[in-house]
């Protein structure tokens, strides 16, 4: 959410921001409708102010000429008290309307529609070769009978997944691996629901706009978040935050749930798009102040590039382009990691600067140097996201006998184990 001053003063840049992002919204008919917000407060005040003042008269007036005075007192109530429901049905529309506003871009962001247009900043690893015929995530998982997609499917019906043995160890693992990684940096560990009120889904952004891609539990007035982010952000909501709490940084782990709204078709075999997942989200709360908020995006992307590096995966970086960054970010970089199966990249990880758009809708604010109330700035990044991490996982560090390479950094999660599965194949 934008400060309404700001948006009355910049209508220009807001408007470019909705065009640039693809917004559904027009910016005059949001303006329209807070002036006359405005015209209906002006004369709701002014009847206001000529009660009290009529008030006041009465006690000082003849007995002959008070009943005159109170009648108009009840009369300006009455028209006070008329003027009170369209009072209500503007500011309910107004903030109906200031909810999908957008914020404005970075300046250098690319302008593009979507994913498409993203903009390659780099490439990080080494592309792997193989002396023999790659197999991808599923023949991996089925081959090592660490997955059982077809009993899943009945239990659970489609976009679910089941791993077992070392499948199961693994992801734990790389879970373990991530979360500890985070601590070790000075982010705080949480672990937390993804049950959440509608409310938070709002402070967060994503809603409106992204309804049909949440879970409602209908009857409890709960839904599932697809990411930490979401309860996070609302930890503290409408508090008061001391300058000196500040930055707050935590590693979230909880579980994740997508219903993956209009995507039917696409990514349906095995681990990449699943409709219940579990993820490690970075999230940052900083001071109001842009050079610290840009230093934090930095710092969390090369947390989540450090983890990929570590877990040995060749990645690249891109610049979201307008189209694609989401109604609220001012800077979105994606990182994107080898799959050799489909000989591209997947994107793995997303890393996101809000500035106070996020915080205007979560109540999140601060007292700063001089004791002035002031709304914070907030990021998030992924830290790790499984299962999906675990195709690029697998299919990279597979050998030519079927099994699987452990990285160093996760031998310790897995009692010290360099391979993990039995020999499915001549090497």
């Amino acid at each position: 959410m934008l400060d309404l001053k700001f948006i009355r003063e910049n209508a220009g840049a807001v408007k470019d921001a909705i065009r640039v992002k693809g917004v559904p919204l027009d910016l005059d008919d949001l303006l329209t409708l807070d002036r006359e917000l405005l015209g209906v407060k002006q004369r709701v005040e002014a009847l206001q102010t000529e009660r009290n003042a009529n008030a006041k008269l009465v006690p000082k007036v003849t007995p002959d000429e008070r009943p005159a005075l109170i009648q108009k007192g009840k009369d300006l109530a009455e028209e006070i008290k008329a003027l009170e429901p369209s009072l209500r049905a503007h500011e309910e529309q107004l903030r109906q309307l200031l909810l999908r506003v957008p914020n404005i871009p970075h300046p250098g962001v690319p302008v593009g529609r979507d994913d498409t247009e993203n903009v390659e900043l780099r490439r990080e690893g080494v592309v792997p070769t193989f002396d023999f015929t790659p197999l991808d995530q599923v023949e991996l998982l089925e081959g090592q009978g660490w997955s059982d997609f077809e009993r899943v499917a009945r239990v659970s019906g489609s976009r679910s997944y089941l791993l077992k043995g070392d499948g199961a160890l693994l992801e734990m693992a790389v879970q373990m691996f991530a979360m500890s990684f985070l601590a070790g940096r000075g982010f705080t560990p949480l672990s937390t629901s993804a049950l959440v009120r509608p409310d938070t889904l709002v402070a967060s952004g994503h809603f409106p706009g992204d309804e049909e891609s949440v879970y409602k539990l209908e009857g409890d007035e709960l839904m599932l978040a697809g990411t930490a982010e979401v309860p996070v952000n609302s930890l503290y909501a409408g508090e008061q935050l001391m300058y000196e709490q500040l930055p707050m940084t935590f590693a979230a782990i909880s579980g994740a749930f997508r219903r993956e709204a209009g995507s039917a078709g696409r990514d349906v075999r095995g681990l990449i798009r699943v409709h219940e997942f579990r993820k490690v989200e970075q999230y940052v709360i900083c001071r109001a102040d842009e050079t610290e908020g840009l230093t934090w995006f930095r710092t969390i992307l090369e947390n989540a590039e450090a983890l990929l590096r570590a877990l040995e995966l060749p990645y690249r970086v891109v610049q979201n382009c307008t189209g694609d960054m989401g109604a609220g970010k001012v800077l979105m970089y994606d990182i994107e990691t080898w799959v050799p199966s489909e000989n591209l990249y997947r994107e793995t990880h997303s890393c996101s600067y809000l500035g106070d758009w996020q915080a205007r809708r979560t109540g999140l604010r601060y007292r700063d140097g001089d004791g002035k109330l002031v709304y914070a700035h907030t990021l998030n990044n992924t830290g790790i996201a499984t299962p999906r991490i675990l195709v690029p996982l697998l299919e990279n560090h597979q050998q030519a006998d079927g099994t699987i390479r452990v990285p160093e950094a996760l031998r310790p999660y897995l009692g010290g184990r360099a391979v993990i599965g039995q020999p499915v194949r001549s090497a």
